[in-house]
């Protein structure tokens, strides 16, 4: 197919392009900066620039590229932080995700492109109760921390929008592949175990997330996918494994109260999330992930960037 990738010189973009190419697909990619067009042109990807919030520019661009499926991976998180004030750090993000699919899904249907998969969030969404782990039918959070409630209400539109659009929400897990917020902060002991430690937390390798991104092209929707590993885990168990992994000492350990001054109410999206199955897109999209699980995967991810 003809693919117009928005948000195509990110984190999951970048590994999505050779993977496109590499089944035959046709792809032009979008940013923000035209600074970044040699990189995407070299990842095999026609360049455009792109503000996804400017409506006449995203209806010009679907346009001239005309495309036959859209894959929209566009966020602004290079500088967020967590928890505390997660509404604040999210706030363009937000955007892109409210407004933003908003203005595509329009442009998209205005120029009659039929194949729509976008990027959703599965982590600390599912509602906090019940077992550990979680289906795309299961219910989502109906009351996340004050603090967050913009963050959740921004991804449930998305799923919402694209869904009734006939489009394909794919909920991925936590990102790992490349250095991050998450990383630093575990390399300076900045990202304690809580308590007991039992948040869930499922993660997902940006390769295999690409990998899925690639299969859904070919699926008709609508529908909601959670891309995610084989093994979501509490932070008891995975953090001392992604510590080791960047080369850190063993992550320290917090108690709840003490947490609580620093996080409020957050708290509870580290101490009693859960996790997502995965099970859905395996059987559907004929998935197979590389690292099934973190386990593998933090080492094989960070082994050349210890240090």
């Amino acid at each position: 197919m003809r693919v117009l990738v928005v948000g195509a010189s990110g984190a999951i973009g970048t590994r999505l392009i050779p993977q496109l190419t590499g089944e035959g697909h046709e792809v032009i990619g979008s940013s923000r900066s035209p600074a970044k067009a040699d990189r995407l042109r070299s990842l095999g990807a026609q360049p455009i620039t792109l503000d996804v919030l400017d409506p006449r520019a995203v209806r010009a661009a679907v346009e001239s590229a005309r495309p036959e499926a859209i894959i929209y991976q566009a966020t602004a998180l290079a500088d967020a932080s967590f928890f505390r004030k997660l509404d604040r750090s999210f706030a363009q993000t937000n955007r892109l995700r409210t407004e933003g699919t908003d203005i595509l899904l329009a442009a998209a249907q205005e120029a009659g492109v039929r194949r729509f998969v976008a990027q959703s969030f599965a982590p600390y969404r599912y509602a906090r109760e019940g077992g550990p782990v979680k289906t795309e039918d299961d219910p989502l959070d109906q009351a996340p921390p004050a603090t967050a409630r913009q963050t959740f209400a921004a991804m449930t539109h998305l799923d919402q929008a694209v869904t009734s659009a006939g489009g394909i929400a794919l909920r991925y897990g936590g990102f790992y592949g490349d250095p991050d917020a998450l990383t630093k902060a575990v390399r300076r002991r900045m990202y304690p175990i809580i308590g007991d430690g039992a948040g869930v937390m499922p993660f997902i390798h940006l390769h295999d997330a690409a990998a899925a991104t690639v299969l859904a092209l070919d699926h008709d929707g609508p529908a909601i996918y959670n891309i995610v590993d084989d093994e979501p885990a509490p932070a008891r168990d995975w953090l001392p494994v992604l510590a080791d992994a960047v080369g850190a000492k063993p992550p320290r350990r917090a108690p709840v109260w003490l947490a609580r001054l620093l996080l409020g109410e957050g708290l509870v999206m580290m101490t009693e999330s859960r996790g997502a199955s995965n099970a859905k897109a395996k059987k559907e999209l004929g998935w197979a992930l590389r690292y099934s699980s973190w386990r593998q995967g933090f080492p094989a991810a960070f082994r050349q960037q210890r240090g």
